[in-house]
């Protein structure tokens, strides 16, 4: 029985998450027709009438106390995890005992980095990410929740049916020389074809990946490409697999046969990672709350599972699949990316996921054109929420206008910021509104005082709002993508490539060895590794981080 619910200081339901035992009781307990014939409340009323009092209570401890709780316990033994991201509150519930806090709150960390995976640097504002997650109209609210239910779905799946998204860690699919033909391939045919045509309108292919099941087979990046992190890649993957389901049923073929097709190849090795840019500069981060960084796994998913309950969530998944009007628009996605100017935690860039037979999956991550705009974005959020909270320090953290001072930077670059897109669709009248009402407070006899807070906010509030206009409206996202028939090109490069080894590579993706314990970092990536020993015993090896984990067959 579980539950997640996010919700406004104001006790308003921004998204919620249920599984079916935990709605059924909700239901019951507050969803009974009244006497008089009126009809039941919507489940979303009534989890506001359940939740209502704790949400209050948080947010009088935060005003009275500065600090609130973050879990407790009922007397019926349900367990409650609480968050307060900015002015959002997260809350995860277990009611069957089979989560501990630990679990819960990995749920909220899962949540929270999907959100700011799909709205980026929207999420920075709590008014407009209000906005995004309840929008007005309720068919658009009901898909995004139905959208983010699916997400939720396909981790919770995932996370019990496969040891690599448990222990949240990448597995890599290894063989001798496809691992090694398929990265050279994508760099020096997919990816160098795709940037030299004149159908990508603009974008660039940085990272191209191959998905067997929950396992990597190759991985590319670009040498100008920055490092893509563990935890959105493993985001990625979720998305990835929330919209192309692997199917369980597959051909079973018996140990005799796996043993003649894989005979050929009982030594592994991992290839080099491909060539990429990594720079030492220190990165600074926007100042919020510093969570527990959400890196999660894909070993192999179980082959057969003959649970109704598993067949029926991936049931409502290909339902939700239906949803997505055109297979080749791009999903916007927003991933941290360290270039030489600095550290961005939410840079645009637009994912293509190809199908290439039901389990594989080519996935491409492009740069669009105009994301030097979002790095102007960030600095200057980074600038005024740093001034923030030195205003907020009180006379100590007094700002002086002296010299060459990050606010005189701020007010140069805000102007010529504001010029570069008057030529362009973006509306940048709140922004100029806002930022001269800034100045003029900022930069007047009084100096910089605590009473600027306010304007603070409203100036990182219009700079979000640019932000959306820019990369997250659907007008806008779909100014630029790979052609259609550039999208089938690639797929049908890829397919050529790997006919001759699908089989092979679906049975071998399955192959889930169970390890005896997990490492207990979050930043893992699991390599398998197939040996043959003395008297046909087989040996399996598992590299994650510094430990290595062995399994052996006695045949």
């Amino acid at each position: 029985m579980k539950c997640l619910l996010v919700t406004s200081e104001g006790a308003e339901v921004l998204f919620y998450w249920t599984d079916p035992e935990f709605q059924l009781r909700v239901q019951e307990q507050y969803g009974a027709a009244h006497e008089d014939g009126e009809s039941a409340p919507a489940f979303e009323d009534s989890l506001n009438t359940l939740f209502a009092p704790i949400i209050i209570s948080c947010s009088t401890l935060v005003d009275r106390l500065g600090d609130s709780y973050t879990s407790f316990s009922t007397e019926n033994k349900d367990t409650y995890v609480l968050h307060q991201f900015e002015e959002c509150l997260y809350i995860a519930v277990n009611g069957d005992g089979e989560e501990d806090e630990d679990d819960l709150k990995r749920r909220i960390y899962v949540m929270k980095k999907m959100t700011d995976v799909l709205f980026g640097m929207v999420t920075l504002s709590s008014d407009l990410l209000k906005k995004e997650l309840r929008p007005q109209d309720s068919e658009q609210r009901r898909a995004l929740w139905r959208h983010l239910q699916g997400l939720l779905e396909t981790y919770s799946r995932l996370r019990e049916q496969d040891q690599s998204f448990l222990v949240e860690a990448v597995e890599r699919l290894i063989h001798p020389t496809l691992c090694e033909q398929c990265i050279e391939f994508l760099e020096r045919r997919l990816v160098a074809q795709l940037n030299s045509s004149t159908e990508r309108q603009g974008e660039e292919v940085q990272h191209a990946f191959i998905l067997v099941h929950t396992k990597l087979l190759a991985f590319y990046s670009s040498r100008n490409a920055s490092t893509l992190s563990s935890s959105d890649l493993l985001t990625l993957m979720g998305m990835v697999l929330h919209l192309h389901p692997s199917s369980p049923d597959i051909d079973e073929s018996s140990p005799e046969d796996v043993h003649d097709t894989t005979a050929g190849s009982d030594v592994f090795y991992t290839p080099e990672a491909s060539p990429t840019h990594h720079h030492t500069a220190e990165s600074s981060r926007i100042e919020t709350e510093a969570a527990p960084i959400f890196q999660f796994v894909d070993p192999d998913i179980q082959v057969s599972n003959p649970n109704p309950d598993i067949q029926m969530a991936e049931d409502s998944l290909q339902t939700l699949q239906s949803c997505r009007p055109d297979p080749a628009q791009p999903i916007r996605v927003f991933l941290e990316s360290t270039l030489k100017e600095g550290f961005y935690p939410m840079m645009p860039h637009s994912m293509y996921t190809l199908p290439l037979w039901p389990g594989i999956t080519l996935v491409l991550l492009t740069k669009i054109p105009n994301s030097h705009v979002a790095m102007s974005i960030y600095h200057f959020l980074e600038t005024v929420a740093k001034l923030e909270k030195r205003l907020n320090e009180g006379p100590e953290g007094a700002v002086s206008h002296r010299g060459h001072t990050p606010i005189q930077e701020l007010r140069s670059k805000m102007d010529k910021f504001i010029c570069s897109l008057a030529n362009t669709h973006i509306q940048t009248s709140q922004l100029q509104k806002v930022w001269a009402e800034f100045k003029a407070r900022a930069f007047s006899r009084g100096g910089l005082s605590k009473e600027l807070v306010p304007d603070c906010r409203r100036l990182r509030n219009a700079l979000c709002v640019i932000f959306r206009q820019c990369f997250f409206l659907p007008e806008n996202s779909s100014t630029h993508r790979l052609s259609p028939t550039l999208q089938e090109r690639a797929r049908t490069m890829v397919q050529d490539k790997l006919v001759d080894w699908k089989d092979f590579l679906l049975v071998k993706s399955k192959r889930n060895i169970t390890m005896v314990s997990y490492p207990l970092l979050r930043s893992v990536c699991v390599s398998e590794c197939v040996c043959e020993l003395e008297e046909h015993n087989q040996a399996v090896i598992y590299f994650a981080s510094e430990c290595v984990y062995v399994g052996v067959c006695m045949c």
